[in-house]
């Protein structure tokens, strides 16, 4: 199955998130501000250092962002599953996902889940990506729990928001906390060696309220 044929999973009795309110507003900035784009940039400019086949997980994949630009960017085969709690941010990202040129070699699942309680096993993914998720989590659980499901040796990729004048609007607008870098420092310490911390040109939107980490489990 390519990404052309993207399926979602619904996880039945689940309560309607509070997440499916900021859809239409999430995915609007994403298409206007540029962020994707920057994340494409490095990816392209980082090459991640996947085995054909890998197996991804974008944990808390909202209205696409990640998976996304994955999907434009990967040369190789590779198998991801993008997850989300709100059930019309993961509609949004499939439909953005059809959109996409066919690109057979890669194969993507939606599926409704909590990012605090995966229904992964252990040590599933080559790959976790999250971005727009830790905020709303406590850090030591939320990066305890993208730790557990990812194997010996694999990467995580998060783009955490960083404080700063315009994080207040946002975490006003959707209800977020920002958590302290050296916070967010020391708990991905915790479980995973630091490779980068990347941080976007004053040019691109995306840095005035975002870097980037790159991470690998111990």
């Amino acid at each position: 199955m390519g990404h052309n044929e993207a399926t979602t999973t619904r996880l039945p009795g689940d309560p309607v998130s509070i997440y499916d309110r900021f859809t239409n507003l999430y995915d609007l900035m994403f298409r206007v501000n540029g962020y994707g784009r920057s994340v494409e940039r490095y990816l392209r400019e980082t090459p991640l250092p996947l085995p054909a086949g890998a197996r991804i997980l974008d944990a808390g994949c909202g209205t696409g962002l990640l998976t996304l630009a994955l999907l434009r960017m990967l040369e190789r085969p590779a198998n991801i599953t993008a997850i989300d709690l709100s059930r019309r941010s993961l509609q949004t990202a499939r439909r953005a996902a059809l959109k996409l040129p066919p690109r057979p070699r890669q194969r993507v699942a939606f599926a409704q889940a909590n990012a605090l309680s995966l229904p992964f096993a252990d040590e599933t993914f080559d790959l976790v990506l999250t971005s727009g998720v830790l905020e709303y989590l406590p850090l030591r659980e939320g990066l305890g729990e993208l730790a557990r499901v990812l194997a010996p040796g694999g990467h995580l990729l998060f783009v955490p928001v960083r404080p700063s004048p315009l994080t207040r609007l946002l975490e006003v607008m959707f209800r977020f906390k920002a958590h302290p870098p050296a916070e967010v420092d020391a708990h991905t310490r915790r479980f995973f060696r630091v490779i980068e911390h990347h941080h976007f040109q004053p040019f691109e939107p995306i840095g005035w309220t975002k870097s980037l980490v790159l991470a690998q489990k111990q």
